[in-house]
């Protein structure tokens, strides 16, 4: 288990006015979030993203980065646990036209509301869910930005599944390191149900037999 950088940089770009986030009528705007409907993704940000639409070139490095970390190509199969609007998996095929993409999210706005190239490989699932896919059928899996929006019981049904289905795996969730930070996450996060720092991440990953690698953002 290794740690990476991958998704921190775009992290940073954005900004974020924390204690306005909390004083807004946060109870009701977390409700409304936890439906991941149009609110969430295309409404107010107070709701969630205030928007989510495709951005030319905003998940290209990503997308390169993943692609350089884990030696992917024309034959690779790569699936997205949690894949929102499908935009990374986006980026990557445009990159490597061939590649097996798949992906899948809790969402049913996100996947019917995706770029139309991408409809026939994007599916409405819950990451605590098993899946159908054989045993190491991906070259990797990748899950960013999700995880914590498990409860623990959800998070070890999560990982053994994602262990069971790749090859290898990258995973990224909201983490802390000091006080200013878990205070500023805690303001910020609308959906998340684990509030953990590094060292407690890497104590479940570690406990649930986690084979991948992964990242942390912070709320700085």
């Amino acid at each position: 288990m290794k740690i990476k950088k991958i998704i921190t940089v775009n992290h940073l770009k954005t900004k974020r006015e924390y204690l306005p986030r909390m004083n807004n009528s946060k109870i009701h705007c977390m409700r409304v979030a936890r439906r991941y409907n149009y609110d969430y993704w295309d409404g107010d940000r107070k709701y969630g993203y205030g928007g989510y639409k495709y951005i030319e070139g905003r998940w290209t490095n990503v997308a390169k980065k993943i692609i350089k970390t884990y030696n992917l190509n024309s034959k690779s199969k790569i699936l997205d646990a949690g894949c929102g609007k499908g935009f990374l998996l986006y980026e990557i095929k445009k990159i490597i036209p061939e590649i097996q993409i798949t992906g899948y999210d809790i969402s049913k706005y996100a996947i019917k509301n995706c770029k139309k190239e991408l409809k026939p490989f994007l599916h409405v699932h819950s990451l605590e869910k098993k899946t159908n896919f054989k045993s190491k059928y991906f070259d990797l899996v990748i899950s960013t930005g999700c995880l914590h929006n498990l409860y623990i019981y959800d998070l070890e049904k999560a990982i053994r599944e994602i262990n069971r289905i790749s090859k290898r795996s990258y995973v990224m969730v909201e983490s802390y390191h000091n006080l200013k930070q878990l205070f500023n996450l805690q303001c910020w996060a609308l959906t998340a149900n684990l509030f953990l720092s590094k060292k407690e991440w890497i104590y479940l990953f570690k406990k649930f037999d986690f084979k991948g690698d992964l990242e942390f953002i912070y709320f700085n």
